[in-house]
């Protein structure tokens, strides 16, 4: 093979294993301060979850609920986390539900 019909083989083929890889998927979370004082003791696991419905209520909002919760109103995953939302990304009261 000739050397540069060998670095054309060798630029294409870097190409389409670059493009074959998964892109990045980068998670939005809120911050930790945005957390009451009684969820900053909570295990790093539920600390997480509610820092994450606060950064993606959009897509909370959109996935149902199936721990029967609905019984006691709640319409989403993301009422699960927050009683009362302030808007885009303020929470005013935040549910307990999601603790236990």
């Amino acid at each position: 093979m000739k050397r540069g019909s060998f670095i054309l083989f060798v630029l294409l083929l870097a190409l389409v294993a670059s493009s074959c890889s998964s892109p990045k998927m980068e998670v939005k979370m809120a911050p930790a301060s945005q957390l009451p004082a009684s969820l900053q003791s909570a295990p790093v696991e539920v600390q997480e979850a509610y820092r994450f419905a606060i950064a993606n209520k959009a897509l909370l909002e959109d996935i149902p609920c199936f721990c029967g919760c609905n019984g006691i109103g709640h319409a989403s995953n993301y009422a699960c986390y927050v009683a009362e939302d302030g808007g885009p990304g303020q929470v005013t009261e935040y549910d307990s539900h999601a603790v236990f």
